[in-house]
Protein backbone atom coordinates (compact mmCIF):
# COMPACT_ATOMS: atom_id res chain seq x y z
CA UNK A 1 0.00 0.00 0.00
CA UNK A 2 1.03 3.39 -0.77
CA UNK A 3 2.15 5.59 1.85
CA UNK A 4 -0.35 8.75 2.05
CA UNK A 5 3.09 10.90 1.39
CA UNK A 6 3.90 8.98 -2.11
CA UNK A 7 -0.06 9.80 -3.46
CA UNK A 8 0.75 13.82 -3.13
CA UNK A 9 2.12 15.43 -5.93
CA UNK A 10 5.86 15.48 -6.07
CA UNK A 11 7.58 18.39 -4.48
CA UNK A 12 9.72 20.47 -6.34
CA UNK A 13 11.34 22.58 -4.57
CA UNK A 14 9.45 26.36 -4.89
CA UNK A 15 6.98 24.73 -7.47
CA UNK A 16 3.32 23.43 -7.16
CA UNK A 17 2.47 25.65 -4.30
CA UNK A 18 -0.66 27.45 -4.54
CA UNK A 19 -0.45 30.46 -2.24
CA UNK A 20 -4.34 31.59 -1.29
CA UNK A 21 -3.57 34.94 -0.94
CA UNK A 22 -4.86 37.25 -3.53
CA UNK A 23 -1.86 39.73 -2.16
CA UNK A 24 0.34 37.09 -3.04
CA UNK A 25 -0.55 37.11 -6.40
CA UNK A 26 -0.29 40.77 -7.17
CA UNK A 27 2.93 40.81 -5.84
CA UNK A 28 3.71 38.55 -7.83
CA UNK A 29 3.06 39.96 -10.75
CA UNK A 30 4.13 43.55 -10.20
CA UNK A 31 7.54 41.68 -9.90
CA UNK A 32 7.25 40.32 -13.20
CA UNK A 33 5.98 43.38 -14.31
CA UNK A 34 9.09 45.39 -13.10
CA UNK A 35 11.19 42.33 -15.01
CA UNK A 36 9.70 42.18 -18.17
CA UNK A 37 10.23 46.16 -18.04
CA UNK A 38 14.02 45.84 -17.95
CA UNK A 39 14.75 43.31 -20.11
CA UNK A 40 13.78 45.86 -22.92
CA UNK A 41 16.84 48.27 -21.64
CA UNK A 42 19.11 46.95 -18.83
CA UNK A 43 21.36 43.75 -19.33
CA UNK A 44 20.74 39.90 -20.15
CA UNK A 45 20.70 39.39 -16.03
CA UNK A 46 17.05 40.28 -16.23
CA UNK A 47 16.33 37.84 -18.91
CA UNK A 48 18.05 35.13 -16.48
CA UNK A 49 15.65 36.07 -13.86
CA UNK A 50 12.41 36.25 -16.70
CA UNK A 51 13.63 32.37 -17.96
CA UNK A 52 14.01 30.86 -14.11
CA UNK A 53 10.79 32.27 -13.69
CA UNK A 54 9.27 30.83 -16.66
CA UNK A 55 10.46 27.11 -14.79
CA UNK A 56 9.72 28.24 -11.23
CA UNK A 57 6.68 27.17 -9.25
CA UNK A 58 5.10 30.38 -10.53
CA UNK A 59 4.89 30.42 -13.63
CA UNK A 60 1.08 30.64 -14.35
CA UNK A 61 2.04 34.01 -13.12
CA UNK A 62 3.17 35.25 -16.26
CA UNK A 63 -0.46 33.96 -17.72
CA UNK A 64 -2.29 35.84 -15.25
CA UNK A 65 -0.34 38.78 -15.72
CA UNK A 66 -1.11 38.84 -19.97
CA UNK A 67 -4.99 38.16 -18.73
CA UNK A 68 -4.42 41.29 -15.82
CA UNK A 69 -3.12 43.55 -18.47
CA UNK A 70 -5.63 42.12 -21.71
CA UNK A 71 -8.34 40.34 -20.09
CA UNK A 72 -10.00 37.55 -22.27
CA UNK A 73 -13.47 36.64 -23.17
CA UNK A 74 -14.20 33.11 -22.21
CA UNK A 75 -15.93 31.04 -24.64
CA UNK A 76 -19.51 29.97 -24.09
CA UNK A 77 -19.93 26.06 -23.15
CA UNK A 78 -22.02 24.40 -25.67
CA UNK A 79 -21.42 20.91 -24.35
CA UNK A 80 -19.59 18.94 -21.48
CA UNK A 81 -16.24 18.20 -22.70
CA UNK A 82 -15.24 14.28 -22.52
CA UNK A 83 -12.66 13.75 -19.88
CA UNK A 84 -9.26 13.17 -21.85
CA UNK A 85 -7.22 9.91 -20.52
CA UNK A 86 -3.99 10.48 -19.08
CA UNK A 87 -1.44 7.59 -19.03
CA UNK A 88 -1.41 6.15 -15.46
CA UNK A 89 2.66 7.11 -15.43
CA UNK A 90 5.21 9.61 -15.27
CA UNK A 91 8.84 10.11 -16.67
CA UNK A 92 9.76 12.91 -15.04
CA UNK A 93 13.50 14.30 -16.80
CA UNK A 94 15.54 16.33 -14.64
CA UNK A 95 18.58 17.35 -16.70
CA UNK A 96 20.18 20.65 -17.63
CA UNK A 97 17.77 21.76 -20.55
CA UNK A 98 18.38 25.27 -20.33
CA UNK A 99 22.00 25.32 -20.36
CA UNK A 100 23.53 24.11 -23.69
CA UNK A 101 26.55 21.98 -23.24
CA UNK A 102 26.70 18.25 -23.44
CA UNK A 103 24.08 16.97 -21.51
CA UNK A 104 21.85 19.25 -22.28
CA UNK A 105 22.24 18.99 -26.18
CA UNK A 106 21.71 15.15 -25.32
CA UNK A 107 18.81 14.93 -22.91
CA UNK A 108 16.73 17.16 -25.80
CA UNK A 109 17.24 14.98 -27.83
CA UNK A 110 15.93 12.27 -25.96
CA UNK A 111 13.09 14.13 -24.95
CA UNK A 112 12.17 15.29 -28.64
CA UNK A 113 12.79 11.87 -29.83
CA UNK A 114 10.08 10.46 -27.05
CA UNK A 115 7.35 13.55 -27.89
CA UNK A 116 7.72 12.78 -31.42
CA UNK A 117 7.81 9.38 -32.26
CA UNK A 118 6.53 6.99 -29.12
CA UNK A 119 2.08 7.29 -29.48
CA UNK A 120 0.23 5.77 -26.93
CA UNK A 121 2.76 5.65 -24.13
CA UNK A 122 1.87 4.34 -21.02
CA UNK A 123 3.32 7.37 -19.39
CA UNK A 124 3.79 11.30 -19.92
CA UNK A 125 6.74 13.12 -20.12
CA UNK A 126 7.48 16.17 -17.24
CA UNK A 127 10.54 17.95 -16.93
CA UNK A 128 12.82 20.00 -15.08
CA UNK A 129 16.15 22.00 -15.11
CA UNK A 130 18.79 20.29 -12.95
CA UNK A 131 22.52 20.50 -12.93
CA UNK A 132 24.37 23.58 -14.62
CA UNK A 133 23.63 26.95 -14.92
CA UNK A 134 20.97 28.30 -17.67
CA UNK A 135 22.35 29.70 -20.89
CA UNK A 136 20.47 32.46 -22.24
CA UNK A 137 21.92 32.27 -25.53
CA UNK A 138 21.21 28.93 -25.58
CA UNK A 139 17.56 29.23 -25.00
CA UNK A 140 17.20 31.87 -27.45
CA UNK A 141 18.62 29.55 -30.05
CA UNK A 142 16.26 27.27 -29.40
CA UNK A 143 13.35 26.82 -32.32
CA UNK A 144 10.07 28.17 -31.09
CA UNK A 145 8.64 24.44 -31.36
CA UNK A 146 10.81 23.37 -28.58
CA UNK A 147 10.52 26.03 -26.38
CA UNK A 148 6.86 25.77 -26.04
CA UNK A 149 7.36 22.20 -25.58
CA UNK A 150 9.81 22.69 -23.01
CA UNK A 151 6.91 25.16 -20.70
CA UNK A 152 4.20 22.34 -21.62
CA UNK A 153 6.48 19.10 -20.20
CA UNK A 154 7.56 21.69 -17.40
CA UNK A 155 3.71 21.71 -16.07
CA UNK A 156 3.36 18.11 -16.35
CA UNK A 157 1.96 17.21 -12.77
CA UNK A 158 3.37 14.12 -11.63
CA UNK A 159 2.69 12.00 -8.17
CA UNK A 160 5.60 10.65 -6.54
CA UNK A 161 4.23 6.56 -6.09
CA UNK A 162 3.16 7.07 -10.09
CA UNK A 163 6.70 8.66 -11.45
CA UNK A 164 9.87 7.39 -12.91
CA UNK A 165 12.72 9.80 -12.25
CA UNK A 166 15.86 9.92 -14.69
CA UNK A 167 18.51 12.09 -13.30
CA UNK A 168 20.26 12.97 -16.72
CA UNK A 169 23.63 14.53 -14.96
CA UNK A 170 27.74 13.81 -13.59
CA UNK A 171 26.60 11.85 -10.74
CA UNK A 172 27.96 14.89 -8.46
CA UNK A 173 24.69 16.92 -8.97
CA UNK A 174 22.72 13.78 -7.75
CA UNK A 175 21.09 13.83 -4.06
CA UNK A 176 22.55 14.92 -1.84
CA UNK A 177 24.26 17.18 -4.62
CA UNK A 178 27.69 18.04 -3.93
CA UNK A 179 26.99 21.38 -5.44
CA UNK A 180 24.18 24.45 -5.94
CA UNK A 181 21.53 22.75 -7.79
CA UNK A 182 17.79 21.29 -7.69
CA UNK A 183 18.84 17.57 -6.29
CA UNK A 184 17.37 14.75 -8.05
CA UNK A 185 15.66 12.82 -7.25
CA UNK A 186 13.95 15.55 -5.49
CA UNK A 187 12.68 12.94 -2.38
CA UNK A 188 13.35 10.06 -0.99
CA UNK A 189 14.99 7.90 -3.35
CA UNK A 190 12.60 5.05 -2.54
CA UNK A 191 9.32 7.23 -2.86
CA UNK A 192 9.29 6.66 -6.96
CA UNK A 193 8.47 3.92 -8.97
CA UNK A 194 12.22 3.95 -10.06
CA UNK A 195 15.03 6.47 -10.02
CA UNK A 196 17.64 6.22 -13.19
CA UNK A 197 20.93 7.84 -13.09
CA UNK A 198 21.72 8.87 -16.77
CA UNK A 199 25.43 9.86 -17.24
CA UNK A 200 29.00 8.43 -18.84
CA UNK A 201 32.65 9.50 -17.98
CA UNK A 202 35.68 10.45 -20.48
CA UNK A 203 38.50 8.88 -18.37
CA UNK A 204 38.87 4.60 -18.32
CA UNK A 205 37.38 4.73 -14.84
CA UNK A 206 34.25 5.93 -12.19
CA UNK A 207 36.07 7.22 -8.95
CA UNK A 208 34.88 5.75 -5.65
CA UNK A 209 31.89 8.49 -5.06
CA UNK A 210 30.36 8.26 -7.94
CA UNK A 211 30.38 4.61 -7.71
CA UNK A 212 28.30 4.58 -4.29
CA UNK A 213 26.08 7.43 -6.37
CA UNK A 214 25.33 4.84 -8.83
CA UNK A 215 24.47 1.97 -6.69
CA UNK A 216 21.67 4.03 -4.91
CA UNK A 217 20.13 4.15 -8.06
CA UNK A 218 17.76 1.45 -9.60
CA UNK A 219 19.30 1.44 -13.04
CA UNK A 220 22.49 3.70 -15.10
CA UNK A 221 21.90 4.41 -18.14
CA UNK A 222 25.03 4.52 -20.11
CA UNK A 223 25.94 5.45 -23.64
CA UNK A 224 28.28 3.07 -25.07
CA UNK A 225 29.68 -0.54 -24.56
CA UNK A 226 32.74 1.33 -23.59
CA UNK A 227 30.94 2.78 -20.45
CA UNK A 228 29.12 -0.40 -19.75
CA UNK A 229 32.75 -2.22 -19.11
CA UNK A 230 33.99 0.76 -17.30
CA UNK A 231 31.49 1.20 -15.30
CA UNK A 232 31.34 -2.42 -14.04
CA UNK A 233 34.89 -2.46 -13.86
CA UNK A 234 34.93 0.59 -11.52
CA UNK A 235 32.48 -0.99 -9.19
CA UNK A 236 28.81 -0.02 -10.23
CA UNK A 237 26.48 -3.12 -9.78
CA UNK A 238 26.48 -4.85 -13.44
CA UNK A 239 22.66 -5.82 -13.10
CA UNK A 240 21.99 -1.78 -12.59
CA UNK A 241 24.23 -0.88 -16.00
CA UNK A 242 22.40 -0.89 -19.39
CA UNK A 243 23.40 0.92 -22.59
CA UNK A 244 20.65 3.51 -23.74
CA UNK A 245 22.75 4.77 -27.08
CA UNK A 246 21.96 8.79 -27.96
CA UNK A 247 19.83 9.23 -30.73
CA UNK A 248 20.94 12.14 -33.33
CA UNK A 249 18.15 13.88 -35.49
CA UNK A 250 18.74 13.18 -38.89
CA UNK A 251 16.50 15.70 -40.04
CA UNK A 252 17.59 18.20 -38.81
CA UNK A 253 21.10 17.57 -39.69
CA UNK A 254 20.42 16.77 -43.21
CA UNK A 255 23.14 18.45 -45.79
CA UNK A 256 20.52 18.47 -48.78
CA UNK A 257 18.18 21.35 -46.34
CA UNK A 258 20.66 23.92 -45.75
CA UNK A 259 22.96 26.44 -47.22
CA UNK A 260 26.29 26.99 -46.29
CA UNK A 261 26.86 29.56 -43.69
CA UNK A 262 29.20 32.51 -44.69
CA UNK A 263 32.55 31.73 -42.77
CA UNK A 264 34.15 35.03 -43.54
CA UNK A 265 31.80 36.98 -41.78
CA UNK A 266 31.94 34.14 -38.11
CA UNK A 267 35.40 33.70 -37.92
CA UNK A 268 37.78 35.53 -37.23
CA UNK A 269 41.45 35.23 -38.04
CA UNK A 270 44.09 34.55 -35.47
CA UNK A 271 47.08 32.89 -37.41
CA UNK A 272 48.26 33.01 -40.88
CA UNK A 273 46.95 34.96 -43.88
CA UNK A 274 43.40 35.76 -44.65
CA UNK A 275 41.51 33.98 -47.18
CA UNK A 276 38.03 33.90 -48.53
CA UNK A 277 36.45 30.50 -47.38
CA UNK A 278 34.65 29.55 -50.80
CA UNK A 279 37.95 30.07 -52.25
CA UNK A 280 39.93 27.78 -49.63
CA UNK A 281 40.76 24.49 -50.89
CA UNK A 282 39.77 22.36 -47.88
CA UNK A 283 38.29 23.80 -44.82
CA UNK A 284 38.65 21.88 -41.79
CA UNK A 285 35.92 22.31 -38.86
CA UNK A 286 36.46 21.35 -35.25
CA UNK A 287 33.77 21.93 -32.33
CA UNK A 288 34.49 21.67 -28.75
CA UNK A 289 34.81 23.84 -25.63
CA UNK A 290 38.24 24.72 -24.88
CA UNK A 291 39.37 22.12 -22.28
CA UNK A 292 42.63 19.84 -22.49
CA UNK A 293 40.81 17.01 -22.88
CA UNK A 294 39.71 17.97 -25.78
CA UNK A 295 42.80 17.85 -27.93
CA UNK A 296 43.04 21.29 -29.35
CA UNK A 297 46.80 21.36 -28.78
CA UNK A 298 47.39 18.15 -30.70
CA UNK A 299 45.21 19.20 -33.18
CA UNK A 300 47.20 22.53 -33.65
CA UNK A 301 50.59 20.92 -33.64
CA UNK A 302 49.29 18.83 -36.55
CA UNK A 303 47.84 20.60 -38.50
CA UNK A 304 50.67 23.51 -38.18
CA UNK A 305 53.36 21.31 -39.21
CA UNK A 306 51.07 19.01 -41.58
CA UNK A 307 49.77 22.95 -43.61
CA UNK A 308 51.19 25.94 -44.55
CA UNK A 309 49.82 28.98 -46.04
CA UNK A 310 50.73 27.56 -49.63
CA UNK A 311 48.33 24.61 -49.07
CA UNK A 312 45.18 26.57 -49.69
CA UNK A 313 43.38 24.77 -46.45
CA UNK A 314 41.99 27.08 -43.77
CA UNK A 315 41.05 25.55 -40.21
CA UNK A 316 37.59 27.10 -37.87
CA UNK A 317 37.52 26.33 -34.52
CA UNK A 318 34.03 26.61 -32.90
CA UNK A 319 34.97 26.80 -29.20
CA UNK A 320 33.73 28.65 -25.98
CA UNK A 321 35.31 28.54 -22.37
CA UNK A 322 35.36 25.85 -19.88
CA UNK A 323 36.28 27.17 -16.80
CA UNK A 324 38.97 29.75 -18.41
CA UNK A 325 38.47 33.46 -19.91
CA UNK A 326 37.62 33.04 -24.08
CA UNK A 327 40.52 35.09 -24.91
CA UNK A 328 41.09 31.88 -27.58
CA UNK A 329 43.06 33.63 -30.46
CA UNK A 330 46.18 34.94 -27.62
CA UNK A 331 45.81 30.97 -26.32
CA UNK A 332 46.63 29.97 -29.91
CA UNK A 333 49.32 32.66 -30.36
CA UNK A 334 50.55 31.60 -27.04
CA UNK A 335 50.97 28.23 -27.55
CA UNK A 336 52.51 28.41 -31.21
CA UNK A 337 55.36 30.85 -29.58
CA UNK A 338 56.22 28.26 -26.91
CA UNK A 339 55.93 25.14 -29.07
CA UNK A 340 58.99 23.96 -31.48
CA UNK A 341 56.27 24.28 -34.74
CA UNK A 342 59.07 26.01 -36.90
CA UNK A 343 57.11 28.54 -39.19
CA UNK A 344 56.94 27.49 -43.11
CA UNK A 345 58.16 29.68 -45.55
CA UNK A 346 55.20 30.32 -47.43
CA UNK A 347 53.53 30.93 -44.23
CA UNK A 348 51.52 30.05 -41.46
CA UNK A 349 48.04 27.68 -42.69
CA UNK A 350 45.46 29.70 -41.36
CA UNK A 351 43.19 29.23 -37.95
CA UNK A 352 40.19 30.99 -37.64
CA UNK A 353 38.31 31.07 -34.36
CA UNK A 354 34.33 31.30 -33.90
CA UNK A 355 33.86 31.98 -30.22
CA UNK A 356 30.47 33.82 -31.03
CA UNK A 357 27.20 31.51 -30.17
CA UNK A 358 25.99 29.61 -32.57
CA UNK A 359 22.33 29.46 -32.22
CA UNK A 360 21.34 25.60 -32.61
CA UNK A 361 18.64 26.39 -35.67
CA UNK A 362 22.15 27.26 -37.32
CA UNK A 363 24.92 24.88 -36.31
CA UNK A 364 23.87 22.25 -39.36
CA UNK A 365 24.58 25.21 -41.59
CA UNK A 366 28.00 25.45 -40.17
CA UNK A 367 28.69 21.60 -40.82
CA UNK A 368 27.38 22.36 -44.35
CA UNK A 369 30.23 25.09 -45.05
CA UNK A 370 32.94 22.62 -44.13
CA UNK A 371 34.74 20.09 -45.96
CA UNK A 372 36.23 17.91 -42.96
CA UNK A 373 35.60 17.43 -39.76
CA UNK A 374 38.17 16.78 -36.63
CA UNK A 375 38.58 16.43 -33.16
CA UNK A 376 41.76 14.78 -31.47
CA UNK A 377 39.83 14.02 -28.03
CA UNK A 378 41.80 12.21 -25.69
CA UNK A 379 38.44 11.35 -23.99
CA UNK A 380 34.77 11.54 -25.32
CA UNK A 381 31.45 10.66 -23.18
CA UNK A 382 29.46 10.16 -26.65
CA UNK A 383 31.25 12.82 -28.76
CA UNK A 384 28.06 14.82 -30.11
CA UNK A 385 29.68 17.37 -32.82
CA UNK A 386 31.03 14.06 -34.17
CA UNK A 387 27.77 12.49 -34.85
CA UNK A 388 26.35 15.68 -36.28
CA UNK A 389 28.84 16.12 -38.26
CA UNK A 390 28.27 12.51 -39.60
CA UNK A 391 24.69 12.63 -39.78
CA UNK A 392 25.41 16.10 -42.12
CA UNK A 393 27.47 13.21 -44.50
CA UNK A 394 30.91 15.33 -43.21
CA UNK A 395 34.21 12.55 -43.19
CA UNK A 396 35.06 12.59 -39.68
CA UNK A 397 38.39 12.04 -38.42
CA UNK A 398 38.21 11.45 -34.55
CA UNK A 399 40.32 9.64 -31.77
CA UNK A 400 38.96 5.51 -31.85
CA UNK A 401 38.64 5.68 -27.94
CA UNK A 402 36.11 6.08 -25.47
CA UNK A 403 32.43 6.60 -26.45
CA UNK A 404 33.25 7.51 -30.31
CA UNK A 405 33.91 3.67 -30.75
CA UNK A 406 30.25 3.17 -30.71
CA UNK A 407 30.08 4.36 -34.09
CA UNK A 408 33.30 4.95 -35.90
CA UNK A 409 34.05 2.61 -38.17
CA UNK A 410 36.62 2.18 -40.84
CA UNK A 411 33.85 2.20 -43.57
CA UNK A 412 32.33 5.48 -42.29
CA UNK A 413 34.86 7.58 -40.73
CA UNK A 414 38.84 7.85 -40.16
CA UNK A 415 39.02 6.05 -36.68
CA UNK A 416 42.71 8.32 -35.06
CA UNK A 417 44.92 5.91 -33.57
CA UNK A 418 46.45 6.66 -30.55
CA UNK A 419 50.25 6.44 -29.07
CA UNK A 420 49.70 5.69 -25.62
CA UNK A 421 47.41 5.94 -22.26
CA UNK A 422 48.33 8.76 -20.39
CA UNK A 423 47.43 9.78 -16.78
CA UNK A 424 45.40 12.68 -15.70
CA UNK A 425 47.07 14.88 -14.13
CA UNK A 426 44.41 17.89 -12.98
CA UNK A 427 41.13 18.18 -12.15
CA UNK A 428 38.15 15.54 -10.44
CA UNK A 429 39.72 12.88 -12.41
CA UNK A 430 43.23 13.13 -11.87
CA UNK A 431 44.75 9.67 -11.95
CA UNK A 432 42.18 8.37 -14.06
CA UNK A 433 43.91 7.59 -17.50
CA UNK A 434 42.64 8.53 -20.89
CA UNK A 435 44.27 8.60 -24.76
CA UNK A 436 47.06 10.66 -26.34
CA UNK A 437 46.18 11.07 -29.81
CA UNK A 438 49.07 10.40 -32.47
CA UNK A 439 50.09 13.71 -33.70
CA UNK A 440 51.84 12.16 -36.42
CA UNK A 441 48.90 10.00 -37.33
CA UNK A 442 46.46 13.12 -37.55
CA UNK A 443 48.81 14.62 -40.04
CA UNK A 444 48.31 11.47 -42.60
CA UNK A 445 44.81 11.86 -42.38
CA UNK A 446 44.39 15.25 -42.32
CA UNK A 447 46.19 15.03 -45.80
CA UNK A 448 44.91 11.99 -46.44
CA UNK A 449 41.15 13.29 -46.71
CA UNK A 450 42.01 16.68 -48.22
CA UNK A 451 43.41 14.73 -51.19
CA UNK A 452 41.44 12.12 -51.30
CA UNK A 453 37.75 13.81 -51.69
CA UNK A 454 35.81 10.91 -53.45
CA UNK A 455 36.80 8.99 -50.78
CA UNK A 456 36.05 10.75 -48.39
CA UNK A 457 32.65 11.85 -49.30
CA UNK A 458 32.20 8.28 -49.62
CA UNK A 459 33.10 7.85 -46.32
CA UNK A 460 30.80 10.60 -44.92
CA UNK A 461 27.94 9.29 -47.20
CA UNK A 462 28.13 6.00 -45.23
CA UNK A 463 28.35 8.19 -42.01
CA UNK A 464 25.13 9.55 -42.62
CA UNK A 465 23.28 6.23 -43.41
CA UNK A 466 24.75 4.84 -40.45
CA UNK A 467 23.03 7.30 -38.13
CA UNK A 468 20.14 7.14 -40.11
CA UNK A 469 19.86 3.20 -39.35
CA UNK A 470 21.28 2.81 -35.81
CA UNK A 471 20.45 6.58 -34.22
CA UNK A 472 17.84 8.19 -35.57
CA UNK A 473 15.35 9.54 -33.06
CA UNK A 474 12.47 6.77 -34.14
CA UNK A 475 15.07 4.00 -33.42
CA UNK A 476 16.06 5.27 -30.17
CA UNK A 477 12.64 6.61 -28.73
CA UNK A 478 11.77 2.72 -28.84
CA UNK A 479 14.79 1.71 -26.93
CA UNK A 480 13.45 4.51 -24.48
CA UNK A 481 10.45 3.06 -24.85
CA UNK A 482 10.85 -0.21 -23.77
CA UNK A 483 13.55 0.32 -21.39
CA UNK A 484 10.91 2.40 -19.11
CA UNK A 485 8.09 -0.23 -20.09
CA UNK A 486 10.07 -2.81 -18.85
CA UNK A 487 10.65 -0.91 -15.72
CA UNK A 488 7.25 -0.32 -14.45
CA UNK A 489 6.51 -3.78 -15.08
CA UNK A 490 8.93 -4.78 -13.29
CA UNK A 491 8.14 -2.31 -10.27
CA UNK A 492 4.42 -3.86 -10.21
CA UNK A 493 5.28 -7.03 -9.89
Amino acid sequence: MDSQENLQPINRPERHQNPNSKTYLLVSILILFVAISFTFTKTDYYKIQLLRHKFSSHSNIFQAFLEFLAPTQKPRKTQTPKPISKPPYCVLWMAPFLSGGGYSSESWSYILALHENVKSPLFRLAIEHHGDLESLDFWEGLPVSTKNLAVELHQTECTMSKTVVICHSEPGAWYPPLFETMPCPPGAYQNFKAVIGRTMFETDRVNAEHVNRCNKMDYVWVPTEFHVSTFIESGVDPSKVVKIVQPIDVKFFDPLAYKPLNLDSTGHLVLGARTNSLNSKFVLLSVFKWEYRKGWDVLLKSYLEEFSGADGVSLYLLTNPYHSDGDFGNKIVDFVENSDITKPVTGWAPIYVIDNHIAQTDLPRLYKAADAFVLPSRGEGWGRPIVEAMAMSLPVIATNWSGPTEFLTEENSYPLAFDRMNEVTEGPFRGHLWAEPSVSELRVLMRHVMNNMDEAKARGKKAREDMIRRFSPEIVANILADAIQNILEKSND
